[in-house]
C-alpha cells in the first residue's frame, strides 16, 4: 500500500473518532446524556457501549480482523494486532492494541487515568496511533462499566 493511501486511510479513520469524542465529551449531547432515570449499572452499560462503538470506535484496533479484513464479532474487543502503520518512522507506535473486554490489563482507576487524562496507565505516554482523550469522569467510567460487562478471553477462550 502506497504512502499517501497510507495517510489518507490514517486520516479517514481517526480524524472521526477524536472528533466525535471530544464534541460528545464537551458538549453533552442529548443522545448520551445520562438522564436522573437512567442513573446505575445498566444505564451506565448502554451509555459506555455508545461512547465506545459509536464515538470512539474502540473496535477498530481492539477486535481482531479475518483475512478479508472484517471485524471477528466472535473476539470482540479482545486485542489485536495494529492494522495500519504510519506514514512516517515511529519508534512509539505500537504493533498490538490489548484486550479491551473485561478490562484484564488494568484497574478502573488506570482506565480513568487512560480515558480521561490521555495519558498510559501508569502516567506514560501512550502508544500511537492510540488516541489521547480528555473525557469527563462520567463518561470515562460509563465507558468502564462498558468494558467489565464483557466476556474477556483467557488463553484463547473467553470468560464469562
Amino acid at each position: 500500500m502506497g504512502v499517501v493511501r497510507r495517510a489518507v486511510l490514517l486520516a479517514v479513520i481517526l480524524a472521526p473518532a477524536g472528533l466525535g469524542v471530544l464534541g460528545s465529551a464537551r458538549t453533552g449531547s442529548a443522545q448520551n446524556a445520562n438522564k436522573p432515570g437512567q442513573a446505575g449499572k445498566s444505564g451506565d452499560v448502554e451509555r459506555g457501549r455508545y461512547l465506545a462503538e459509536e464515538v470512539a470506535r474502540c473496535y477498530e484496533c481492539h477486535t481482531p480482523r479475518d483475512a478479508q479484513g472484517d471485524l471477528r464479532r466472535d473476539e470482540w474487543l479482545q486485542g489485536a494486532p495494529i492494522w495500519i502503520q504510519p506514514v512516517q518512522p515511529n519508534p512509539n507506535w505500537a504493533e498490538r492494541a490489548p484486550a479491551l473486554a473485561g478490562l484484564p490489563s488494568y484497574t478502573d482507576a488506570q482506565a480513568e487515568r487512560i480515558l480521561e487524562r490521555g495519558t498510559g496507565p501508569d502516567g506514560e505516554t501512550l502508544r500511537a496511533p492510540m488516541h489521547t482523550y480528555h473525557l469527563t469522569p462520567e463518561d470515562a467510567r460509563a465507558i468502564i462499566a462498558y468494558l467489565r460487562s464483557l466476556a474477556r478471553a483467557s488463553g484463547g477462550q473467553v470468560e464469562e
